[in-house]
């Protein structure tokens, strides 16, 4: 870098200090304001309609005063962000829904196993930075297909790279919008499928204007507002019940506490009532709906013979009341009973006794311990791999001004990942404590207004019923989703209202930069590897940036179509798309940096087989998925090592190994020129940062 440059960057990151400490300062005093005017009697839903449209309008306006037509900036910012700010724009990037809103409630659901996902997308950017980050830098160009096309020859690598790229990328952006829709309706009031593309609009306005620069100055912003909105919680929490603003040093008091609680639980004789007739009622349900007509008929005609006999046997009064009285409740109709043994059978997740928040690995014997064990390492193995394959991730790499900056950037994209992700556990454990202490063991005509709020936007979520009838709310009989618990903390520690707005702003940000990232890799892959390298090579620079757009605007509608059926939670969908892009990339990736001997046709079979294996592990165990193709053969006879389809990535990342090795050994190695831009990206501190052969 000349002196000339050196100095404009150096002013470049200056102005860029000033400016977001501006920003910073601004946003908090914006909450402020809002504080005091809630105070005054601003109603809550304008509060969240202000926090809502507030962020979205400044997201828009990044974008705009970021629009772009140059390539560079589009598809790599100019290449001109600073290892500091790539940093937190790729934590914002990577801390999705899945990290802000579903991290700290699988933490609480799961328990010690919720862990696994926190050890495993941590222990990724370790991988990133030692065998991906700097040389993908070096090779300097804009896309991952870009990079295999390049190293191993020819359009068909590149289009197995875009096909992978865009089936790991909409899984994963479908669970972003997810959780926009999840937010969007629960602060609009909308309908779910509505607020799903009420909220795209918020995705669409930076990505499409100005590309990866205008995602990447709209990011930074978010990440400020998606931390902000996560440690506020935390701290009052960690003051409620330690008097300790920064409860991470000490919230081991609380988990003592907490497991005090859960052996009162446990030990309560109707928690073990309520568990008793949620199984006797759900599997009566299962077996009615096998065969419904005849399970209909026969209930019917037992009642009646019933009543009949009693009568004929003169009864006592009361027994041949309550007779017709059960006769007179059942269902009047093949229609009417059908819902209702569904939603009895609905009760099986009721049934499971408390699952202690410490214990590892949970279960009945040894071999489901085993089980336990195996999905455990299952998931960090995916969520580590999965990491250092992510297309939207890597592409982050390209935007640094050198290879030094690439690599310091991971360093800063860890330190603002760890301030959400050591703060998740402690979320979990002093949001659980509160709910089995302030939630448990109320009246159901007491159910805090709030819950039923959050159950009327998606009452699979969220589920409160009186199984026994004796009107008081056992734990048993509350089931929690995980994407709701950090949404709900603030109202479940009674903060104001303002903060359940800024909680939800947070979500809101972390869900909106990730998707940004996600459909702007779809984009890139389908306008730059396809329509420019074959396609239209001679596209002008505004045709690029056109189409790219146009792309962009369709694949978020098609996403957000999706989405509108609920296709998952959000970490499942997450999980699904580390495991599909750890598959079809990190093998063909790891092994053309650092095996010379790896060739084109090795590495074709080894994605198309890695990716393979994992998409038909997922569909032939995923229950959505199954339904969807109708298969209908019990999932056990289908599961390999008894490992959820979330861990499918086990499978097909040895697969994706295993053929790239065999089939470039069976097949003719790599010509001298493949050989030396090896040599060229394998160091990158050597001179020259953009592999000239690739442009």
């Amino acid at each position: 870098m000349s002196q000339a440059a050196g100095f404009s960057q150096r002013t470049f990151n200056q102005a860029l200090k000033k400016y977001y400490s501006i920003y910073t300062g601004g946003f908090i005093a914006f909450i402020i304001l809002l504080a005091i005017a809630e105070q005054l009697g601003l109603p809550r839903k304008a509060i969240g309609l202000t926090f809502l449209f507030a962020t979205i309008g400044l997201y828009a306006l990044i974008g705009i005063m970021s629009r772009t037509a140059e390539v560079a900036e589009y598809y790599v910012a100019g290449r001109r962000v600073p290892a500091f700010f790539n940093g937190m724009a790729t934590a914002a990037d990577w801390m999705s829904a899945a990290s802000f809103i579903a991290m700290a409630g699988t933490l609480y659901l799961a328990g010690y196993d919720g862990l696994s996902f926190i050890m495993g997308w941590t222990g990724g950017y370790v991988l990133v930075a030692v065998f991906l980050a700097p040389y993908l830098r070096k090779f300097g160009q804009f896309t991952v297909p870009d990079f295999l096309g390049a190293r191993y020859g020819g359009n068909i690598v590149r289009t197995i790279g875009v096909i992978s790229a865009i089936t790991a990328s909409f899984v994963y952006v479908v669970a972003q919008i997810y959780g926009v829709g999840l937010i969007t309706s629960r602060f609009t009031g909308l309908e779910f499928g509505v607020g799903v593309f009420v909220g795209l609009a918020g995705i669409l306005v930076c990505s499409f204007l100005g590309g990866m620069r205008a995602v990447t100055w709209t990011q930074v912003a978010q990440y400020v507002i998606l931390i902000i909105a996560y440690l506020i919680p935390i701290i009052w929490l960690g003051m409620k019940h330690l008097s300790n603003p920064v409860p991470h040093f000490g919230y081991g008091l609380v988990m003592q506490r907490l497991a005090d609680v859960e052996k009162k639980i446990i030990a309560d004789p109707k928690e073990a009532e309520v568990r008793k007739i949620a199984k006797s009622r759900s599997d009566a349900a299962a077996a009615a709906l096998k065969s419904p007509e005849k399970s209909f008929a026969d209930g019917k005609a037992a009642l009646e013979k019933q009543l009949s006999d009693l009568k004929a046997a003169n009864a006592p009064a009361d027994q041949v009341a309550g007779a017709e009285k059960a006769l007179a409740a059942y269902p009047k109709d093949i229609e009417e009973a059908t819902k209702r043994w569904t939603a009895d059978r609905g009760l099986a997740p009721h049934v499971a006794p408390l699952r202690k928040h410490a214990e590892a690995y949970p279960g009945k014997d040894e071999e489901a311990r085993d089980v336990a064990r195996r999905n455990f390492l299952g998931i960090v193995i995916c969520m580590m791999f999965g990491t250092a394959a992510l297309p939207h991730i890597l592409m982050r790499y390209y935007t640094t001004p050198s290879v030094r900056e690439a690599r310091n950037s991971v360093f800063w994209t860890l330190f603002f990942i760890c301030l959400l992700y050591t703060s998740a556990p402690v979320l979990a454990v002093l949001a659980k404590f509160d709910v089995y202490t302030n939630i448990v063991g109320i009246k159901h005509a007491d159910i805090p207004g709030w819950l039923a709020a959050w159950r009327a936007v998606d009452p699979d979520l969220i589920r409160f019923t009186d199984i026994n009838g004796d009107g008081i709310l056992q734990a048993a009989e509350m089931r929690i989703g995980g994407d709701l618990i950090v949404l709900m903390t603030p109202e479940l520690a009674g903060l104001p209202y303002v903060i359940s707005g800024l909680v939800a702003a947070g979500g809101l940000a972390a869900a909106l930069s990730t998707a940004d990232g996600l459909l702007l890799t779809i984009a890139n892959a389908l306008s730059h590897d396809v329509y420019y390298k074959m396609i239209d090579p001679s596209a002008s620079t505004k045709r690029r940036v056109t189409v790219a757009k146009a792309l962009l605007l369709v694949v978020a509608l098609v996403a957000a179509w999706v989405t509108s059926y609920k296709p998952g939670h959000i970490l499942f969908l997450v999980g699904a798309a580390f495991s599909l892009a750890m598959s079809a990339f990190f093998p063909a990736l790891v092994l053309g940096i650092f095996w010379k001997r790896a060739n084109k046709w090795g590495a074709i079979t080894g994605m198309v087989v890695g990716l393979g294996v994992c998409i038909y592990y997922m569909l032939v165990t995923y229950p959505f998925l199954r339904d969807v193709f109708g298969i209908t053969r019990p999932i056990a006879e289908y599961m390999w090592f008894k490992m959820n389809p979330i861990s499918a990535g086990v499978f097909g990342m040895p697969a994706g190994f295993i053929t790239i090795v065999i089939v470039s050994l069976l097949t003719p190695a790599p010509d001298k020129e493949t050989q030396d831009f090896i040599e060229h990206v394998r160091y990158p501190r050597l001179a020259g940062d953009i592999d000239t052969r690739a442009t």
